[in-house]
């Protein structure tokens, strides 16, 4: 499934979180940060996300390994 993943998948869930990334102080030194506790609400919304990305990634493979014809 991983080989499926699009770039925009990824986008759509690094752009839910952004907003709660908070650089150190020492960000261009050392690349680090913390990310601040999800509310309820952005947990949820989370886990939506998190779903809707497993169900059209397991539908899509839903048809791998399958014939498109029927042989006679």
């Amino acid at each position: 499934m991983a080989e499926k993943l699009t770039p925009e998948m990824v986008m759509e869930s690094v752009l839910a979180n952004n907003r709660r990334y908070k650089a150190e102080p020492l960000l261009s030194k050392t690349g680090t940060g913390s990310l601040s506790p999800a509310s309820t609400e952005e947990r949820a919304n989370e886990e939506k996300l998190s779903l809707d990305i497993t169900r059209k990634l397991t539908t899509d493979s839903g048809n791998a390994g399958t014939q498109s014809t029927k042989n006679p």
